[in-house]
């Protein structure tokens, strides 16, 4: 059974709801630990000092930032708690935002919000009218001692809250020198007709399921395969010869040829039907002028 990190309040207005917040992912790496290759003794890190060499106990462990090459300033931990962020069980929204006006990149770390006792209500007018309106609530939350910016969104039949990136996080991509160059190249009208064919080929409805950490699984099985006492052997990994970059034109037919083999169904576009012949009195119909009738 899920266990809620953090219990609280929405409000919006004068309006209260009580809510419970618990996780929405569950990270699947594969996690190893080092260990001594003699005797597979798990290895420890140990705080040293890099002058001295002597290890330091955790009380006399300090804070610092630098500077300038080895000048620091050392913060305190009670010069940090000072400035934590006031506690508390709060989530005010401030403002209702179109959805569509979030950049994608904004979006951290999802968490489920869910009616506490007394909640269901509030919870689920909150819920239906988000929905209706198409509107993203923006609010913040502190959570492990830091505050949040994050925006409340319906996912179906639960409130959704994502933690945001604040602006000055996101790296301005026009400081890239890959990204300049390539926006003063035009491309030609056929290449980018034969572009969209392309991706038009390609096109599918988004499965979330169809899309597997394959690398992970293979990670499980070669840890079972070993567990169960199997040897594994280990090919020495060929090195490719560099293949000339072919013709931009070239590729992109190869491209679309290939991808209308593998999916000839979308390649395809669908046949208009034929308008249904009308009959004699019908054609009679539609030529006399407005306000005569035919004889049938």
């Amino acid at each position: 059974m899920a266990r809620a990190l953090w219990s609280g309040t929405i409000t919006f207005g004068l309006v209260t709801i009580p809510v419970k917040l618990y996780p929405a992912v569950q990270r699947k790496t594969v996690r190893f630990n080092q260990l001594d290759g003699e005797d597979h003794a798990r290895i420890q890190q140990r705080r040293v000092n890099a002058r001295t060499g002597e290890e330091v106990p955790f009380e006399r462990l300090v804070k610092g930032y630098e500077i300038t090459p080895d000048r620091w300033v050392v913060i305190t931990p009670q010069e940090l708690e000072s400035l934590d962020p006031k506690h508390s069980r709060t989530i005010e929204i401030e403002d209702f935002v179109d959805g569509a006006q979030i950049d994608p990149i904004l979006y951290d770390a999802p968490y489920y919000l869910a009616p506490a006792e007394g909640g269901a209500k509030p919870y689920r007018l909150l819920l239906d009218a988000m929905a209706a309106t198409g509107r993203v609530g923006i609010a913040r939350i502190v959570l492990r001692t830091k505050e949040h910016v994050v925006a409340l969104r319906p996912h179906g039949e639960v409130l959704l809250m994502s933690t945001l990136l604040f602006a000055d996080e996101v790296v301005d991509p026009a400081g890239i020198e890959e990204v300049e160059s390539a926006a003063s190249v035009e491309p030609a009208a056929r290449e980018l007709d034969i572009a969209e064919q392309l991706i038009g080929s390609l096109a599918a409805d988004f499965d979330p399921a169809r899309y597997r950490d394959e690398y992970r699984e293979q990670i499980l099985e070669l840890i079972e395969r070993k567990a169960q006492g199997e040897a594994i052997e280990v090919a020495a990994p060929a090195e490719a010869a560099p293949s000339p970059v072919p013709d931009l034109m070239t590729a992109l037919k190869a491209s679309l040829d290939a991808a209308r083999e593998e999916r000839p169904a979308a390649a395809k576009p669908k046949a208009r039907r034929a308008p249904a012949k009308k009959s004699p009195a019908e054609r009679r119909q539609a030529k006399a002028p407005s306000g005569r009738r035919t004889r049938s």
